[in-house]
């Protein structure tokens, strides 16, 4: 049994009950937006997102409606965001297949996206949770800055450690925070309750994002997942900026020279890529992200053991030690 068959293990019976909520929500009478809904279905991929909001609900209580309903909202805006992402950084492949921009193009995917966060908010008011609302709108705000911030970083060598976590937490990190918040939430868990379980999301993203940055350092053959792309775009993650902060001037400006401009042939990507390694980067950054696992962690030492506990553990053993 996978890894991610074991997180699913207490809450079969939920995730059952929920893809049929989500196959509902995504049926339409437009044939262009049925037809690029039930291929957002089939591509749907692991569905961590509403996996950690039912978890979260059923660590503290009993799964509600609200639950099921939070957890779809939480999942349409994640997919809104992804095909919005790839028309932004004109991206032909997710999860495997064409992209929606790709299949459909731009204009397309923009008003299929648009369609999705609107049903994201219906299903956000079906809770009749006001906080939960406000956390669901929130987030998408937060999502919106994140990748705005990240467009303001792009192709700039100085970027410091702290501005990479700001973007990681609103682009990725809250996300996964809101929600397990919103799980806590759906159930009427205690503030204490409620609190463990947003920082343990928080952290949980925050390891994902550094798994994902991980990955873009490394050619595809060995990890399975096209990587690189993100140097391509001119993105300076973890890795690069701790190689650049200690490698001597000569190796700085050479990596610095190929950013400034905009020469990211296969080459100097592999260029890149091999400074990041030699220099400690990766090794740093995985570092930091073993850091983080261990704090998500500690977040669940006040709630009891449980098969439920255990396999939100495993979502942090899933985020870091995943091979794609």
């Amino acid at each position: 049994m996978s890894l991610i068959d074991n997180i699913r293990q207490p809450i079969l019976v939920e995730m059952q009950v929920f893809k049929k909520i989500f196959a509902k929500a995504l049926e339409s009478d437009n044939p262009l937006l049925s037809s690029i809904n039930e291929y957002v279905l089939q591509s749907s991929g692991k569905q961590l997102r509403p996996i950690l909001t039912i978890l979260s609900g059923k660590l503290c209580g009993e799964v509600t409606e609200a639950t099921y309903n939070g957890a779809l909202s939480l999942e349409l805006l994640h997919n809104a965001s992804l095909i919005h992402d790839d028309v932004i950084d004109d991206t032909m492949e997710r999860r495997g297949r064409r992209s929606v921009n790709a299949r459909w193009a731009n204009k397309v995917a923009v008003l299929s996206g648009d369609y999705m966060l609107s049903n994201s908010l219906i299903s956000a008011t079906k809770t009749r949770n006001i906080d939960i609302l406000n956390a669901i709108s929130k987030i998408g705000m937060e999502l919106s800055e994140g990748e705005l911030m990240q467009l303001i970083n792009t192709k700039k060598t100085k970027i410091t450690e702290e501005d990479y976590f700001k973007v990681i937490r609103k682009k990725t990190a809250l996300l996964f925070a809101t929600c397990t918040e919103v799980g806590a939430l759906s159930v009427n868990a205690n503030v204490l309750f409620q609190n463990h379980l947003r920082n343990f999301g928080e952290y949980l993203g925050i390891c994902f994002q550094i798994k994902d940055d991980i990955f873009d350092y490394y050619r595809d053959i060995e990890i399975g997942k096209p990587t690189g792309n993100d140097l391509q775009d001119g993105k300076v993650t973890l890795p690069l900026i701790y190689a650049l902060r200690n490698s001597e001037n000569s190796e700085k400006e050479e990596v610095m020279s190929i950013i400034d401009s905009n020469d990211f042939s296969k080459e100097n990507i592999d260029f890149i890529m091999q400074f990041s390694r030699d220099k400690g980067g990766v090794d740093y950054a995985a570092r930091c992200m073993d850091e983080y696992k261990n704090k998500a962690i500690e977040e669940l030492n006040d709630f009891p053991d449980s098969d439920v506990k255990r396999a939100l553990v495993l979502c942090v053993e899933f985020a870091t030690e995943r091979k794609s």
